[in-house]
């Protein structure tokens, strides 16, 4: 980008929250039923149904709020957006707009120049509209309403980004916080959660904010990058051309990695939003928000402060080990049957996470238990088993046979080691003697033959000498 120029950017994030039925009506919320099978006369608008409030949804968006530093607003009440829409089935969407449940907050992410806050606007309550389908009739536009009045937090930040890069990264650490609170899936193919970028430019030192254009409906993290720079450059085109920028909603080609408009943007006067006479105002109380306060986890930067000062592990480790909740509760019930923090996070980065990426399975589905990767974590400790053995021979056996112990597994295929002194002295006299030409290069200063000795000698073993031992001797051994 010219550097005559700068980017503001300002995020609305969609997301859906993971609550059974939707947010006014007892319809089932659940993704990928036939169409038109989740609805009823309430979901359809039909005349003298009354919409009821869903409370797990209200629970949901505090808990989202207060995780994201949010001020809490006490006295709420819901407000009708009018416009026509196929996919609109009441002519109307049900929203907290004007009064937002949660006001205010950030989400730290972190930078190439450090650490930034995204300062939010507010996170507000809505349903969701249905969804029109242009691909299942040539003739015409057919419209699925299973998804109309599903549950929605609309996240909206402050025109605080300023590159493709740092919304890219706020994206990734708020997807990160909505699964770890487990209030949205953050899956972003089937649609739960959906960003529209609000985007535009301005000389350097200006303080106004120039005409934006709003991007709608980018459907992945990678999406929404190359949408915010292919859109920031054409603006800056427009500028420099001495043309001026229409505000207009446009969307994404991911195909060409362009824009194209569709429409001229509305004011928000032009949705005459008001009270909705059907929805009856509700009170937040302060015991209702302590109780969701008591159920919120240990997030991620909490997790990484703990990994890298009590455990005492590289913050890489601690960083990829709290990516997912699910991988760090399985991480900590390992650390609770052995004292080497490292070598469980060893054996989380290393095997446990090849096998899950391998088999395309989560934590979760994982076949075996924490304590069982501890057992394997003593066998190598204690010197009976190595790790090259324990993570290529007795961990694939365990995994396919949970109730085995990583014991018997490594006496049956003869995997432990012996750390008796004499019989490796053995051992290596065998060797060195059955390789005077090697021994006499190696006193000639060829010191990585030592990884040859140590191999002949396991060999020799048949992979019951201990590797560490094993070398000790050999380098007293080769002094000689």
């Amino acid at each position: 980008m010219e550097q005559a120029f700068e980017t503001v950017i300002g995020l609305e994030v969609h997301a859906q929250l993971l609550t059974a039925s939707k947010l006014f009506s007892g319809d089932s919320a659940a993704f990928g039923n036939e169409p038109n099978t989740s609805v009823s006369p309430i979901t359809l608008g039909h005349p003298g149904t009354l919409p009821l409030l869903n409370k797990k949804a209200v629970q949901y968006a505090i808990k989202l709020g207060l995780a994201c530093h949010c001020n809490i607003t006490r006295s709420n009440y819901f407000a009708r957006k009018n416009y026509f829409y196929p996919d609109l089935p009441k002519g109307y969407q049900i929203s907290q707009h004007t009064t937002p449940i949660c006001v205010g907050g950030y989400v730290t992410v972190k930078t190439p120049e450090g650490e930034k806050k995204i300062v939010l606007n507010r996170i507000h309550l809505e349903e969701d509209a249905g969804k029109s389908l242009h691909d299942v009739n040539p003739y015409a536009t057919c419209v699925d309403y299973n998804r109309a009045g599903v549950a929605l937090v609309e996240i909206v930040t402050e025109p605080c980004l300023s590159s493709g890069e740092e919304a890219y990264a706020y994206l990734t650490e708020l997807r990160k916080l909505l699964r770890y609170l487990e209030v949205c899936d953050g899956n972003m193919e089937e649609g739960s959660m959906r960003c529209d970028a609000n985007i535009s430019v301005r000389r350097k030192g200006e303080t106004r904010l120039g005409t934006k254009v709003e991007v709608k409906n980018l459907n992945s993290i990678r999406n929404v990058k190359k949408a915010i720079e292919f859109e920031s450059q054409r603006l800056i085109d427009i500028l420099k051309a001495g043309d001026e920028v229409v505000q207009q909603t446009r969307s994404f080609d991911a195909v060409n990695g362009n824009t194209f408009a569709l429409r001229t943007k509305e004011e928000a006067n032009d949705y005459r939003y008001f009270a909705d006479p059907d929805l009856v105002p509700f009170n937040v109380t302060t015991d209702f928000i302590e109780e969701i306060k008591s159920n919120i986890p240990a997030l991620p930067e909490e997790r990484i402060a703990v990994y890298t000062q009590k455990y005492l592990l590289p913050e890489y480790d601690a960083r990829v080990l709290s990516e997912e909740k699910e991988f760090a509760d399985y991480f900590e019930e390992i650390t609770k049957h052995t004292s080497n923090h490292k070598a469980a996070s060893n054996w989380m980065l290393g095997p446990v996470k090849s096998y899950l990426n391998e088999h395309g399975v989560a934590i979760k589905e994982f076949s075996l238990q924490p304590s069982s990767i501890a057992e394997l974590i003593a066998l190598t400790d204690e010197g009976k088993v190595n790790f090259s053995s324990a993570s290529a021979s007795v961990f694939p056996v365990l995994v396919k046979n949970p109730g085995k112990k990583a014991h018997d597994v490594a006496v049956e295929k003869n995997l432990v080691q012996d750390a008796d002194k004499s019989e490796i002295i053995n051992w290596v006299d065998q060797v060195l003697q059955n390789m005077p030409d090697k021994v006499s290069e190696y006193r000639k200063g060829k010191k990585g033959l030592i990884g040859l000795f140590v191999g002949e000698v396991k060999k020799v073993s048949r992979g019951k000498a201990d590797p560490k031992l094993t070398n000790e001797i050999l380098l007293q051994k080769l002094k000689s």
